[in-house]
């Protein structure tokens, strides 16, 4: 079980410190309240002995989502523990590990310490924590309950990590199975060919067309490897590039929401963030105005992005959410009718909520139908690729027997 350092005041005003093992910090608070104790700091005991690899080479990496999500966890926890905001800060700061994280919560402590609050702190850094993080934040400055916002947030975050590792996971079988075919093709074009087809050297004119076709691949490739390196190279930097900019974004993002096997995954991805956002932010009390942006900003494609920027454009002119939807096909009509509905009845967050869960569940159900249709579409493509330079090689050899046959 984990061990825990504790400083705490007892009723006669005294203060004490060590350490006790506990099932969590949940159950490690617990138990120093059990004593009569009051809790003014605890925290997991240092492991900065196990040094990462990239602190022994001084390098620092800004925070994962993971450590993100795992430092709101562990701040909810010490503040409903007693623990004071900047206390609980600085206990987190001593057990992180890495340099750069360690060094944001030193300066948000710094700022708290100075009287700004947690929120200001935080937007220091606002590509790791984002928008919505702060904006939550804010909100429950303003309203109280800042330990169960951070619960909230932590809940999104997790959700959101998981949702990502998912859809990558699905990407990665045929990312596997199409380098080992490109692999296996270069293989077979640049060694095995040559050296087969020297036998039929002075015969070119019997040899098949495919054989033919695929001699010529293969003189390309050996005699010109250079050029395609570089092609290689030009088409992975165009695509980086065109990533970057609005058009080439737009490009790549329509084409996954039109790519038969994917399209589907792609969309319900889409909106299942765009929903989850939407309704996190509601239900914490954040303006109307402010909860589509973040929305449009998380939304992870450039169409649904465009699509809450009208959304919001519309409201900001008095208009209701659900109005410009109706004009999208970006959304099922069943979605807009919720939206609409919640609208009305005034439990948009909660109607939010639950649409967002529903297509949760019709993701997870996407991917594995994706993932088990990818593999043997892969495997087909790979076996007909390899069957067609197979029969490349075969035919000049039968064609050549049937030749000698006749002579």
């Amino acid at each position: 079980m984990p061990e825990y350092r504790y400083n705490t005041r007892t009723n006669d005003g005294s203060t004490k410190s060590g350490t006790l093992i506990a099932n969590s910090l949940d159950a490690a608070s617990a138990t120093l309240r059990g004593r009569g104790d009051k809790v003014i700091e605890l925290a997991p005991v240092d492991a900065s002995s196990q040094k990462k690899w990239y602190q022994a080479v001084n390098i620092s990496f800004g925070p994962s989502q993971k450590e993100i999500c795992a430092f709101t966890s562990q701040l909810s926890v010490m503040l409903r523990a007693g623990i004071p905001l900047r206390s609980a800060i600085e206990g987190i700061a001593e057990q992180t590990a890495n340099p750069k994280f360690h060094a944001m919560l030193r300066q948000i402590q710094r700022d708290l310490e100075s009287g700004k609050q947690l929120s200001e702190a935080l937007s220091r850094y606002p590509r790791h924590f984002g928008s919505l993080y702060i904006n939550m934040v804010k909100a429950s400055e303003m309203s109280g309950g800042l330990s169960k916002m951070l619960d909230r947030v932590a809940a999104y975050l997790q959700q959101n990590i998981e949702t990502s590792a998912m859809v990558k996971g699905a990407m990665i079988y045929p990312g596997i199975i199409g380098t080992l075919a490109v692999g296996v093709t270069i293989f077979l074009l640049t060694w095995v060919l040559p050296r087969f087809m020297v036998m039929f050297k002075g015969k070119e004119q019997f040899l098949p067309t495919p054989t033919k076709v695929l001699l010529t691949a293969s003189d390309f490739m050996t005699g010109y490897w250079w050029a395609v390196l570089i092609g290689i190279g030009l088409a992975i930097g165009g695509v980086v590039f065109a990533l970057r900019t609005e058009p080439g974004r737009a490009f790549f993002d329509t084409l996954a929401l039109r790519v038969p096997l994917v399209k589907k995954m792609f969309r319900a991805l889409c909106i299942t963030r765009s929903l989850h956002t939407m309704g996190q932010l509601i239900n914490a009390g954040v303006p109307m105005l402010d909860v589509i942006g973040i929305t449009a900003d998380v939304s992870g494609n450039t169409h649904y992005r465009r699509l809450w920027r009208r959304v919001q454009a519309n409201v900001q002119e008095g208009k209701k959410i659900s109005q410009p939807l109706q004009q999208s096909s970006l959304l099922p009509k069943s979605v807009v009718q919720m939206v609409g509905a919640g609208e009305e009845s005034g439990k948009l967050g909660e109607v939010l909520d639950e649409v967002a869960e529903y297509y949760r569940k019709e993701l997870v159900g996407t991917i594995k139908a994706v993932t088990g249709m990818i593999e043997p579409l892969m495997i087909v493509v790979m076996g007909g690729l390899v069957g067609f330079i197979a029969m490349s090689i075969i035919l000049p050899i039968f064609k050549m027997s049937e030749i000698a046959t006749k002579q």
